[in-house]
């Protein structure tokens, strides 16, 4: 069972992501918070697996509350950001502060279960449309400070959250995982990366989890940021 705390100021909102959530089979909604104060004191309280977190809210915001849980060695849950913005600013922010999604609240009910459940199973949610505003980003000369740039001029927070802390290579990649973040780097997803190496999608599952694991990194989008600052691949490309 997948337990899931819903955190957002709108009492409407919380009860239709209730709604949706409860009536899939194997989720379970733990419980609601107002704030971010009351999301990590409820995150606390009964360590759900997901926390689906809204942005802007009274006091502290949600990706504040997003970095104090994701930072707190003692809990385990995975955030799942939920805007109606689609600001850059955000996407760029909730990743740095560790969540392991982004969705947009005009998605649908369906998306909203599958990202739930896709970031239980401890993956990210980290579709190839927001890997390509990251490209783009970074495609257009952007850097991590340059990006940090953008959210402490942007973003609704009281301080923007720090850079991502450089990710050493610790095991050398293969040849094909080498391969495999190029395409990554790409925004190519798992199934658009089979079919360019010929293999099945479970493969590259395996490869990209390995490429992951041997950078130190935490989702898909940080190794795209890797390659691109690492010299793997170069905007030109």
């Amino acid at each position: 069972m997948i337990r899931v705390l819903i955190v957002d100021d709108q009492a409407l909102v919380r009860g239709g992501f209730r709604t949706i959530l409860a009536s899939e089979p194997g989720i379970e909604v733990v419980g609601e918070a107002a704030s971010g104060e009351e999301a990590v004191e409820r995150t606390r309280q009964l360590r759900p697996d997901v926390v689906c977190m809204d942005v802007q809210m009274p006091g502290m915001d949600g990706l504040e509350a997003t970095r104090i849980i994701t930072t707190d060695a003692a809990l385990h849950s995975a955030v799942l950001v939920l805007t109606t913005f689609n600001r850059e600013d955000y996407l760029f922010t909730a990743l740095r502060a560790g969540a392991s999604g982004f969705l947009l609240k005009n998605s649908t009910p369906e998306d909203l279960i599958a990202a739930v459940q896709v970031i239980a199973r401890g993956e990210a949610l980290l579709s190839p449309a927001v890997t390509r505003r990251v490209i783009a980003a970074f495609g257009s000369g952007g850097t991590s400070a340059q990006l940090s740039d953008l959210e402490q001029a942007q973003a609704p927070s009281q301080a923007p959250a720090p850079p991502l802390p450089p990710a050493p290579q610790t095991t050398p990649l293969t040849d094909r995982e080498q391969e495999v973040l190029v395409l990554l780097a790409e925004g190519l997803s798992n199934a658009e990366i089979a079919a360019r190496i010929f293999v099945g999608e479970a493969t590259v599952k395996t490869h990209v989890s390995k490429v992951l694991q041997k950078l130190g990194l935490r989702d898909r989008v940080h190794a795209v940021v890797y390659a691109y600052e690492n010299g793997v691949v170069r905007p030109a490309e």
